[in-house]
């Protein structure tokens, strides 16, 4: 193994056989050889199970909304979040599992020095701490146009399952990202979600298309996780009922907080047992739900998610 020092982190190269080798990537081989992988952070295969949340860019906040919650909830029971840095769902898939203090792997189509897009810079940095950065591609080299198929086959082989939220269909012979993720994914094995959406929006087309070609449905964390499990074999965990709360709250939002950890209830409930307000309460669940620290059941009934 061989190490090379990048933006004051340290990359280092994995090759097949070595400790840290994502161990997915192994039985994909056949399918796509990797010989070598760049990173930065932690080895990825001590980050857990993968799951990769994909989609579009120029995606709306229900995408955002959707892929944050369902990054948090998969996070918080030990499945590592894998996607592709880019805006829209990708950045949101990071950061709904950062925020839920787990772990997430960003796969890039450059070198692991190379945030794309440096709008990402933050992010990248939070992951390097994290969770890791990975490339087949060395430090120093730029993400090109025919570089990110090959990141996205890499996306799709190091991960059980593949959600793909939102994305377009771009007419004969032309695929989004993360339809040709889902492709990738189907040839390797892997189980396919689509995400349902507005029939009317256009970035809802790709998923809409993948669930009519057969891919499951996917509408909670836990549709993810009956698969997921079965495939692992064992239950994944959950979180602890005294498990600390989320660093960071405003008092409103640690009031609620406290509030819904004692028990799952209504906004009304969950109102009075904080001392505020009805619609203050709905502002702060609103905002708590986005994060990914409250989810919303049928009827109304909110729970703690991590």
């Amino acid at each position: 193994m061989t190490t090379t020092h990048t933006m004051g982190s340290t990359a280092r190269v994995l090759a097949p056989g070595d400790p840290g080798w994502p161990p997915l990537l192994t039985e994909a081989a056949h399918q796509r050889p990797v010989e070598r992988l760049w990173v930065i952070g932690r080895d990825p295969a001590s980050l857990g199970p993968c799951v990769a949340i994909v989609g579009a860019r120029n995606c709306t906040m229900y995408g955002i909304t959707f892929a944050k919650r369902l990054a948090s909830d998969l996070a918080r029971l030990g499945v590592c979040v894998v996607s592709g840095l880019a805006r829209g769902i990708d950045a949101a898939a990071h950061e709904g599992a950062l925020r839920a203090g787990g772990t997430t792997i960003a796969v890039l189509a450059g070198g692991v020095d190379k945030p794309y897009p440096m709008a990402s810079r933050r992010l990248y940095e939070e992951i390097s701490a994290h969770g890791a950065i990975i490339s087949e591609k060395p430090p120093g080299e730029s993400a090109r146009k025919h570089h990110f198929p090959i990141r996205n086959q890499i996306i799709a082989a190091l991960s059980w399952s593949v959600v793909v939220v939102q994305g377009e269909l771009k007419g004969e012979g032309k695929r989004s990202g993360s339809l040709y993720t889902a492709n990738a994914a189907a040839d390797f094995g892997r189980t396919i979600f689509g995400v349902p959406g507005d029939v009317n929006s256009i970035v809802s087309e790709g998923p809409h298309q993948l669930i009519r070609d057969g891919a499951d449905i996917c509408t909670s964390a836990e549709d993810v996780l009956d698969d997921l499990e079965h495939r692992l074999g064992y239950r994944l965990g959950v979180i602890a009922e005294d498990s600390p709360l989320p660093e960071g709250l405003e008092p409103d939002e640690r009031a609620v907080m406290e509030a819904v950890s004692r028990s799952p209830a209504r906004a009304e409930q969950l109102a009075a047992a904080a001392g505020i307000d009805l619609v203050r309460a709905m502002r702060v669940l609103s905002g708590l739900e986005l994060e990914g620290c409250v989810a919303r059941e049928g009827g109304g009934v909110f729970r703690r998610a991590r």
